[in-house]
């Protein structure tokens, strides 16, 4: 008898955990479909992707250039969920890396992407690669992946007001791209 209650137990123990397992990929699952949203630029609300609620509050305080994220981001399965971290914020400039894990600091098996920003200045190079045409009748420059050792991002870039604006996806695809860019495009 004590022998049948030790595996009942047992039996037991493992079911709350795959029930509290369920629950929580269930509820990291639930969390890319709600969007936040911040006054970022002057307009009513800007809303983007949930990922970026942690970063926004600092990356407003330090860049004085428009801030333009994303409100999609397209991930493999939808169920783990997408870090933003918050590479590089300047006056001029912010860069965020999107991860798979809160800490990835852009290593190949946590990276998912990246998004960079910086103000236009006669120093800026001239853009370069495919012509994608965006929301509002901006025009985006597609430069695809390679693949060596590793994939690189593909990137779309595009010029709004006084700020170039890049995302990026590690071997991504120009669907995906102009899915994520025309999502941060303020109308």
């Amino acid at each position: 008898m004590n022998f049948t209650l030790k595996y009942l137990g047992a039996a037991c123990s493992l079911l709350v955990l795959t029930c509290t397992n369920s629950f929580l990929g269930y509820a990291i699952a639930s969390t890319p479909n709600q969007l936040n949203s911040y006054d970022t630029i002057g307009l009513k609300s800007t809303q983007f992707h949930p990922a970026f609620g942690s970063i926004f509050p600092k990356l407003k305080q330090k860049t004085k250039i428009k801030i333009l994220l994303p409100k999609y981001i397209p991930s493999e399965d939808g169920i783990n969920p997408i870090y933003a971290i918050l590479e590089t914020a300047a006056q001029n400039r912010y860069s965020i890396i999107l991860g798979y894990t809160p800490n990835c600091n852009g290593g190949t098996a946590c990276r998912l992407g990246t998004i960079y920003a910086e103000s236009v200045t006669s120093k800026t190079p001239r853009l370069t690669g495919k012509k994608v045409s965006l929301a509002k009748g901006i025009t985006g420059y597609f430069v695809d992946f390679s693949c060596g050792a590793n994939c690189s991002d593909a990137t779309l870039t595009w010029r709004q007001g006084n700020g170039q604006y890049t995302v990026g996806l590690k071997a991504g695809d120009r669907a995906a791209l102009v899915k994520m860019a025309n999502s941060a495009i303020v109308p």
